[in-house]
């Protein structure tokens, strides 16, 4: 048997992942969490041998979470299951140790043979979304400015964000520019939408 452990924040997804998998005769789903931060304390008790972990969870994101996992857990496998199929993501998932990712809408039969492959060894990622992600390169921020823009999610001040970061005002207004010019974009709102439209936030 292969043993899952389920890693999303609604509800009736992780219900009807675990409906749809233990089907199944050779997976068996042990555990279901919530929030991203909860993670790792269900893989050291239950010790699953794949994780289909989610991206945007409340405590820790799907990636941050994933990083966690394999460290704590190297002998766990992390399946990225995500609705946000983004060029970004994906790159920055399989950094953090992803053995898979594959976007929500994949076929049941499809996503069990996933979590097979990724049991057994293997790195599986969606196609298009690879093809996708080669295309789009690597991000153009740096990582300062993507922290910058990720404070900047909440429209704070200038004066918020160097407070929140210890940066000076004018250090945080530079990489504002910085991340605005590589963007493409014309404000800072728009900075941030198109980096998380692209994954790199």
């Amino acid at each position: 048997m292969i043993r899952l452990l389920l890693a999303d924040d609604q509800a009736l997804v992780r219900g009807a992942l675990a409906a749809l998998l233990s089907l199944e005769g050779d997976l068996e789903v042990v555990g279901e969490v919530s929030r991203g931060d909860e993670v790792v304390e269900a893989c050291r008790t239950l010790r699953p041998d794949v994780v289909l972990m989610d991206i945007e969870m409340p405590g820790l994101d799907g990636i941050a979470a994933t990083a966690a996992v394999r460290r704590a857990v190297p002998a766990t496998r992390v399946l990225v299951v995500t609705t946000f199929g983004r060029p970004g993501y994906l790159r920055r998932a399989m950094e953090a140790g992803a053995a898979g990712f594959v976007v929500k809408d994949t076929p049941a039969r499809e996503l069990a043979d996933v979590v097979r492959r990724v049991a057994s060894g293997l790195r599986v990622v969606d196609p298009a979304l690879a093809a996708e992600s080669l295309a789009a390169g690597l991000t153009p921020l740096t990582e300062r400015e993507t922290q910058v823009l990720r404070a900047a999610r909440d429209g704070c001040t200038v004066a918020d964000l160097a407070a929140a970061l210890h940066l000076s005002e004018g250090t945080v207004r530079n990489h504002l520019s910085a991340a605005i010019g590589k963007t493409g974009a014309r404000t800072r709102a728009e900075a941030v939408r198109l980096a998380e439209s692209n994954g790199w936030l």
